[in-house]
């Protein structure tokens, strides 16, 4: 059984080899057991699944996957947690710890060497710095993921699940929701961590789309347009598309595609709907 999850238990560990926190990495480690099963649970995680941990830390969560996963690959940053992780984790042979960053990680790669090509399962406890790169990264570049569990800051969290015309919503709302369905799982107060974060944190899973809930020409221009349409909130949408320096539409090409969609030339960019998006991107590419 996990020996980890409790103070006591990862206390004794640090204490164990003298581990200094760093910073820079942004660690805090989870020190609460029902946490840690809402994680599994929220993961679906079978004897069946590969899993993919992000900054496994010192093993807390790890030792839990290993109990429910077929295999695990933790990949962690600090090469100072190596020796506590082969530590901590050498009661399971199905476990394997990469010393890298995940941002350079051939994940395509490791699905065919491990999984037969098949998608993984990703779980994380994700340094809040970097969440939205490490997500987007997975998301984006088609690897066989079928599904993302982490544990994020709670705003971030809000932010990806939420809908138009919300102060939640925005560019990381869109991208999120164009490439997975999102479900918030938990909510994760600060004590359940060591040491204490700032923020509160939640547990969201992000289940793959097999394919993008809207069609569009150029998902390109798409999200130029959900970008550009978010850079400036107070501004009205075609201010915001014209002023944008990575796009060309004169003001009158964006109020007359607004116009054909039945939308005022004063809408702002956060109370369109992705599909109100996609729309425009085809309208737009056409005008010219």
């Amino acid at each position: 059984m996990p020996t980890l999850g409790n103070p006591a238990g990862t206390i004794a560990v640090l204490q164990k080899y003298n581990f200094r926190f760093q910073k820079k990495f942004g660690q805090n480690f989870l020190i609460d057991p029902h946490v840690l099963e809402k994680i599994i649970r929220a993961a679906e995680v079978t004897k069946d699944d590969f899993v993919l941990e992000i900054g496994p830390g010192i093993g807390t969560m790890t030792q839990y996957l290993a109990e429910a996963a077929r295999e695990v690959l933790a990949v962690e940053i600090d090469r100072s947690l190596l020796p506590i992780l082969e530590d901590t984790l050498s009661p399971y042979d199905n476990v394997t710890v990469l010393n890298a960053d995940i941002l350079k990680v051939d994940i395509a790669e490791i699905a065919r060497e491990k999984n037969e090509g098949k998608p993984i399962k990703v779980v994380a406890n994700l340094p809040y710095y970097i969440t939205t790169p490490i997500l987007m990264g997975l998301l984006e570049s088609g690897a066989p993921v079928s599904s993302i569990t982490v544990m994020v800051q709670k705003e971030v969290a809000d932010r990806m699940a939420a809908g138009p015309g919300t102060k939640d919503y925005g560019a990381l709302s869109l991208a999120v929701q164009f490439y997975a369905e999102t479900y918030l799982a938990a909510n994760v107060p600060l004590n359940c961590f060591m040491p204490r974060p700032n923020v509160g944190s939640a547990v969201i899973r992000l289940t793959r789309r097999e394919e993008p809930p809207v069609n569009v020409h150029s998902q390109e221009l798409l999200f130029k347009l959900i970008r550009a349409s978010f850079n400036q909130r107070r501004k009205t949408l075609v201010n915001g598309l014209n002023n944008y320096a990575g796009l060309s539409f004169s003001k009158e090409e964006i109020q007359e595609a607004l116009r054909q969609m039945n939308l005022s030339e004063t809408v702002r960019g956060e109370t369109l709907t992705l599909s109100q998006f996609a729309e425009l991107a085809d309208r737009l590419e056409k005008a010219r």
